[in-house]
């Protein structure tokens, strides 16, 4: 069984709307939980140089559709 923390965070009032509105949640704690949870997962948050990586992908998928 998983340990489970409670923790806190402080945060612009414009930030955490605009949090809730990208992950699709109305409540703080899921909104939260959700982007905690997908930067854990997210393959880009491991690397380097995250865009430079990213970039390599999209030009990679144009190419092949070309």
């Amino acid at each position: 069984m998983s340990k489970i923390m409670h923790v806190q965070t402080v945060l612009a009032v414009d930030e955490l709307e605009t949090l809730k509105q990208k992950t699709g949640e109305s409540s703080t704690k899921e909104a939260l939980a959700k982007a905690v949870h997908h930067f854990l997962e997210c393959e880009y948050t491991h690397v380097e140089d995250m865009w430079a990586k990213k970039l390599e992908k999209v030009v990679k998928r144009k190419r092949e559709e070309i």
